[in-house]
């Protein structure tokens, strides 16, 4: 395998980002990414796919095509997988995990496929399988079309690596960048989160700014490739250091716990002097010294029957603190247009909806208040 061979990449992301995705994936130069369902698609070179993980900050995850056949029945598949040039992509003695799912078709049991394919990389290429194993072959049969799949980045790429401070539902930082870029936010204006938990948005918003590289506290699936250039690759990380920005960044919450979070987190981020956290109640809230730029906010939803109206009334108390923010634009997170209509702002209409740990959530934004 070579480091310029051409293949097809897959970058995952969370259903209803894909066009934000898409925007980030052009605006950073890889060549011709598409829209479709659950991600973006787009054709380039192994580095491009070690670049996709290290520098591309709303990808979840990201996969490198490496074949494509039909079965029509195990037999078949166990024989097609054996003619996969296992050798080209994987080493011998770098352990894998097999995992498979099966729609429309006549192959319908996702764990004796995996197991088939499993038992064709051990015994073509001598392959250790493991249920542990980091490097992931991933097996998709849709309507008979058996697609196969190398995860390359291993853990879910919002694991950047330097944070270990999280409150209860965090919001994910690959979410987080695409909420930002949604939001219009380009790294040149101030942002503010009213209700930072640890310290998510401003975080990410500061390394933006900062044109720090997301990938680049953490190790990759991708590194234990056959043809992994490790001197190539220290070089691309090498090439992201911190850019000077007069821009800060300013997270406030009701809880000492969650300020004390987002300021450890800050400091293993790097950015921790272009950030400020601080114990601030809803009510208090006044805009900082400054140009005006974006709030942006992820509050609680109220889904526990008896919280209902107390959220209403945080998110009432939310929009007369931000009355006082002029010139400053608004995103909220939420779940439902009546909980944003709560807080009387001039709200947009809403895109896509985006599944949020387990819940659909929108994103409301006003122009310039």
């Amino acid at each position: 395998m070579s480091s310029t061979d051409s293949i097809e990449i897959f970058l995952v992301t969370a259903p209803g980002l894909e066009a934000a995705l898409c925007a980030e994936a052009a605006e950073k130069g890889f060549a011709e990414p598409r829209v479709i369902e659950g991600g973006v698609v787009l054709s380039g070179s192994w580095v491009e796919v070690w670049r996709a993980n290290l520098e591309l900050r709303g990808v979840t995850r990201v996969l490198a095509r490496i074949a494509s056949f039909r079965a029509m029945h195990l037999a078949q598949l166990d024989k097609r997988a054996r003619k996969v040039e296992w050798g080209t992509f994987l080493r011998a003695e770098v352990p894998v995990r097999v995992e498979a799912a099966c729609k429309r078709s006549k192959i319908y049991h996702a764990g004796a496929a995996a197991q088939r394919v499993a038992t064709a990389i051990a015994e073509e290429l001598g392959a250790p399988i493991a249920e542990d194993a980091e490097l992931r072959v991933m097996v998709r049969i849709d309507d008979d079309m058996v697609t196969i799949s190398l995860d390359t980045s291993g853990e879910s790429l919002h694991k950047r690596g330097h944070k270990e401070a999280v409150n209860r539902a965090p919001m994910r930082e690959t979410m987080a960048a695409l909420f930002l870029r949604q939001c219009g936010y380009k790294g040149d204006e101030p942002v503010l989160d009213p209700m930072c938990g640890s310290g998510t948005f401003v975080i990410e918003a500061a390394e933006i700014a900062a044109g720090l590289q997301p990938g680049r506290s953490r190790s990759f699936a991708f590194e234990g490739l056959k043809g992994f250039d490790g001197v190539t690759w220290a070089a691309m990380k090498a090439a992201g250091g911190m850019k000077p920005t007069d821009m800060r960044f300013f997270g406030s919450d009701r809880d000492a716990g969650a300020i004390e979070m987002s300021r450890a987190n800050a400091v293993r981020s790097g950015v921790e002097g272009i950030t400020s956290f601080a114990q601030v109640d809803i009510a208090d809230l006044t805009p900082p010294d400054g140009p005006p730029g974006l709030v942006i906010a992820n509050p609680p939803y109220g889904l526990r029957i008896g919280d209902r109206r107390d959220v209403q009334g945080l998110y009432a108390a939310l929009g007369k603190a931000l009355s006082r923010f002029k010139g400053w634009r608004v995103g909220i997170i939420t779940t439902e247009a009546g909980l944003a209509k709560q807080t009387t702002l001039p709200f947009l209409p809403p895109g896509a909806p985006v599944l949020h740990g387990g819940t659909r959530v929108n994103l409301f934004q006003t122009g310039a208040l």
